[in-house]
């Protein structure tokens, strides 16, 4: 088994350019800084990063997020999940989860060494906005009502740039966390996102301002040919000159011009397509909210493979279970 440092991770990823933005070395610094360990491991040509989760008692959580190694039964996917579980059992790991970087339509599992997990970390349902083709031929795949926000915004005189200012941008986080009724990082978190993202191209912070006012911004990264709405925030002033609209389609135009191909709305409600459409006019709660907003820009409703339980202590998992059931 190897295990990678943080520049050893890097330069084994330039050989799989399509890695999701939660496998890149740079997230698992991110997430280091805030509870968690990133461990890097290869197993002949295939590798994984797990994050680990301190519980009491010198007990952890492992968790891979969005790894896009093989799940079915051969022996190089074998080998890897014993460096897998090696790893896992030496940092005491109740159990390791999984989520798959695969969508559930084209997704197998070999069903003997998983639990399906009731508890996905990321959001299991999404819109992915194809960004290939020419900037008329993505306006024309939105809706139209969408594509008249966007020349509204330009016209009432929105402007959208780059933006440095992370704690004005944590400020209208907090502004808009409180509005929606959503969970808000601190400032030293969106600043090392920032850090680490923004000096490798990898991310861009862009500021919708109306005469020098700040209304809108939003935080997108990219990773190969996939880019991400990662957070969004907006302020009380000016909504009707839609600056979300203009805001989201610049920062469709920055991904597009990195090389991206894809661009990850990243979550709605776990819903079908049918009982989408028939509840957001009602529904504003949780997801709900911003539904509305993202399935305008013409995207294709996507749900990914089902989060994947690995365990190592039943007894504390079943007890783990409990504790997170009595949560919710």
């Amino acid at each position: 088994m190897s295990i990678f440092s943080l520049t050893e991770w890097n330069q084994y990823l330039q050989k799989y350019p399509e890695a999701h933005l939660l496998q890149t070395g740079e997230w698992g610094e991110l997430k280091s800084a805030f509870g968690w360990k990133p461990v890097r491991i290869m197993s002949g040509e295939a590798g994984v990063q797990i994050l680990f989760r301190e519980l009491p008692l010198g007990f952890t959580i492992g968790y891979i997020p969005k790894a896009a190694f093989s799940f079915q039964r051969s022996a190089s996917s074998d080998d890897l999940w014993r460096e897998i579980d090696d790893v896992c059992r030496r940092h005491r790991a109740v159990f390791c989860k999984l989520e798959p970087d695969a969508w559930d339509s084209n997704f197998i599992l070999h069903p003997s060494s998983f639990i399906l997990s009731k508890h996905n970390i990321q959001p299991p349902r999404t819109i992915i906005i194809d960004i290939r083709g020419g900037e008329d031929e993505i306006l024309a795949r939105m809706k139209q009502k969408t594509r008249y926000n966007i020349r509204l915004a330009e016209k009432k005189g929105v402007t959208v740039r780059a933006w440095d200012d992370i704690e004005s941008f944590h400020k209208m986080m907090l502004l808009t966390g409180g509005r929606d009724g959503f969970g808000v990082h601190s400032l030293e978190y969106y600043r090392r996102a920032y850090e680490l993202l923004h000096p490798k191209q990898m991310g861009e912070l862009l500021l919708a301002e109306f005469e020098g006012r700040p209304l809108a911004a939003l935080f997108a990264a990219g990773n190969g040919k996939r880019a991400y709405y990662l957070y969004g925030a907006s302020t009380d002033e000016e909504r009707n000159r839609m600056p979300a609209y203009l805001l989201q389609w610049e920062a469709l135009r920055w991904a597009k011009a990195r090389g991206c191909q894809h661009y990850d709305l990243w979550g709605v409600p776990d819903e079908e397509e049918a009982a989408l459409e028939a509840n957001f006019e009602q529904r504003h709660d949780g997801l709900w909210g911003v539904y509305r907003f993202k399935r305008g820009f013409g995207g294709e409703l996507k749900r990914a493979a089902q989060a994947l339980d690995r365990v190592y202590n039943p007894l504390l998992y079943w007890a783990y279970l409990r504790f997170v059931g009595n949560r919710e």
